[in-house]
């Protein structure tokens, strides 16, 4: 028995044999019908081909760039991440500088492990953060260290005073 569906054409009960999307009286709308189809799916995959060359080329563009990314899926990255979260009671503490209180769950360093990674492990580099303070936080390094892509790293000293990255974030 030959498979079947319902017409595609609003309010038409009629059966169509498969592949056919559209009954005899409506077949006039089937070839516009997959031609939006195959646009569609060609935008799809053109989007995941962007998605994928992001994750394979730009972020492990080289092997600095590789060793980063591979420490935040090792185990130790995932207990620093628990215990930073639990110290800082889960709270922004970018905005706790400005007596705000945010919840978070992203755990941040505050030196950039990209300018500096021997402090890519220590506690005392972590500080939770919320969303609106990474972003500006990130311009900002981008800016003071020169991380980011194309970027050159700087010659600065390393800044681990909150209330001092606060400031010169805004």
């Amino acid at each position: 028995m030959p498979r079947v569906r319902r017409c595609r054409y609003p309010n038409c009960h009629a059966m169509v044999t498969m592949p056919h999307w559209y009954c005899a009286k409506h077949i006039k709308y089937e070839a516009e019908y997959l031609a939006k189809r195959e646009r569609y799916r060609m935008h799809s995959s053109h989007t995941q081909r962007e998605v994928h060359q992001y994750n394979t080329v730009t972020r492990n563009r080289n092997e600095t760039k590789q060793t980063q990314y591979e420490f935040y899926r090792t185990k130790q990255w995932v207990e620093l991440r628990k215990a930073v979260l639990e110290r800082d009671h889960y709270l922004c503490q970018y905005c706790l500088v400005n007596h705000r209180v945010t919840p978070a769950k992203t755990v941040d360093h505050i030196v950039p492990i990209e300018y500096d990674s021997k402090l890519k492990a220590n506690v005392d580099n972590l500080a939770v953060i919320c969303n609106q303070c990474h972003h500006a936080k990130t311009k900002w390094e981008q800016l003071t260290y020169g991380t980011g892509q194309d970027n050159k790293i700087k010659n600065v000293n390393e800044i681990f005073d909150l209330r001092k990255i606060v400031e010169n974030m805004e």
